[in-house]
């Protein structure tokens, strides 16, 4: 519509134009070279403006014949381009299908159309990868992986296929350079960290970490909760002294602290140290958090020379921190089994017994001995706990372990153990020990409660 009114305008303009140059005649008259040429206005006019349609003519007839070679590449270009990307999508149907023949075909096709393309490359890897040539797939994504554009999506193609053949240092290689180059890049940067992990080495880890935190691929919490495993995880790892690994536990129970192998190893280290009043507060805030037997265990041992009913009275102090929860029903028995308290023991264990674990059945075959001799009714709870409920256990990845450990072995994923019970007709039947548990294969589990 603006473009008819402008042109109505510029006509209005000239026929106005013309009517005035009609109303004032006049002539021209030019000498040049001892020659003289008259006419009149209205046609020197027409004459001028012929002159200049004419230039502009033949000015635009020579700049297409001078164009004419680059317009014909350009078009031929863009014409093999839409060729290359018609294959490219057509390429990438057929993987979806599963089509390995054609994903190849179009893979080449669109290769020979747009030799460096990225998606092109793209699409040959991922053909080679459907129609089973790691090596080729390979080759490709170390193509992507030496130039700019690309580098990343070959690190990380490289990465699954040295994942793929269980090349561990080439994946962790992969994964490193992927990281270096682009540290906000997910994949690369928890690859990095796992196996950091796996490797044993806490202190990049916890560089990793940090790395991570900056990037903001971590969360505050889950960035306090990994930094406190991990900073456990190096104390435990022998590679410092004691009072190194003192300060680390206790940086790591500040960061989270109902962290148990931590608060564990805070209280022995506490208690070697000769700070025992400090050590039964960790471990008491710890355990007021998470009951756990190693916290226990733990408390137990801060006073060695104290007696049996002393440390009973303590123990008792401890269960009042957590008074619901079946850990501290078992502290208190065996503590009072070791006593002699034995009416005491069997109050704490009685509401536990119509479903008991093999632990507490186990106690009970101990209290029964104990108590009055008698060799029948703790047999038959020795029975009992061969059938019993499995304990809470430490278990990642379907590994069960008698130790916590700061990362799975299998996976490298760092705070993956919890404290979990183990389902009894998948997991090793018996009293648990510790040497079953290192041989028994992968149990699937339930949670009893994260640690």
């Amino acid at each position: 519509m603006i473009r008819v009114l402008l042109f109505l305008a510029a006509v209005t303009a000239l026929a106005f134009g013309a009517a005035w140059l009609a109303d004032r005649p006049g002539d021209i008259a030019i000498t040049w070279l001892g020659y003289q040429l008259e006419t009149s206005v209205m046609v020197g006019l027409g004459a001028l403006i012929a002159l200049v349609v004419a230039v502009i003519l033949v000015w635009s007839i020579l700049r297409a014949i001078v164009r004419a070679p680059a317009a014909f590449a350009a078009r031929r270009l863009d014409k093999r381009a839409k060729r290359a990307y018609k294959a490219i999508s057509q390429g990438i149907v057929a993987i979806g299908a599963g089509d390995a023949l054609s994903a190849r075909r179009f893979a080449n096709e669109a290769q020979r159309l747009a030799p460096k393309e990225p998606l092109a490359l793209l699409l040959g890897a991922q053909a080679a990868q459907l129609g089973g040539n790691p090596a080729e797939a390979e080759r490709t994504f170390r193509a992507m992986a030496a130039r700019e554009d690309t580098k990343l999506l070959g690190l990380h193609g490289l990465f699954i296929e040295a994942q793929r053949s269980d090349n561990a240092a080439a994946a962790r290689t992969y994964a490193e350079d992927a990281a270096k180059a682009s540290p906000t890049l997910a994949w690369a940067a928890e690859a990095v960290l796992q196996y950091r992990c796996a490797a044993g080495d806490w202190t990049g880890a916890l560089a990793a970490l940090e790395r991570n935190m900056r990037s903001g691929l971590v969360a505050k919490d889950t960035y306090k909760r990994q930094r406190a495993v991990l900073l456990t995880g190096r104390a435990l790892s022998g590679e410092v002294d004691g009072e190194v690994s003192k300060a680390l536990v206790l940086e790591a129970l500040k960061l989270s602290p109902g962290l148990v192998p931590a608060a564990t190893l805070a209280g022995r280290l506490l208690t070697e140290g000769g700070q025992a009043r400090k050590a039964a507060k960790v471990v008491e805030a710890a355990y007021a958090i998470n009951p756990h037997p190693d916290l226990v265990e733990a408390y137990a041992g801060i006073f060695p020379n104290e007696s049996n009913r002393d440390r009973l009275g303590r123990i008792r102090t401890l269960a009042k921190l957590a008074p619901n929860h079946p850990e501290s029903a078992l502290a208190v028995a065996r503590a009072a089994v070791d006593a002699q308290e034995f009416a005491t023991a069997r109050t704490s264990l009685a509401p536990m017994l119509t479903m008991p674990t093999q632990r507490m059945a186990s106690l009970m075959a101990e209290l029964e001995e104990k108590e009055g001799g008698d060799v029948g009714r703790s047999r038959e709870w020795m029975r009992r706990a061969l059938q019993a409920t499995r304990d809470p256990t430490w278990t990642a990845d379907g590994l069960v372990s008698s130790k916590w450990m700061p990362a799975s072995p299998i996976s490298g994923r760092i705070d993956a153990f919890e404290w979990r019970i183990p389902i009894a007709d998948l997991a090793p039947q018996g009293p648990v020990i510790e040497h079953d548990q290192a041989r028994a294969a992968p149990a699937a589990s339930v949670t009893a409660g994260a640690v």
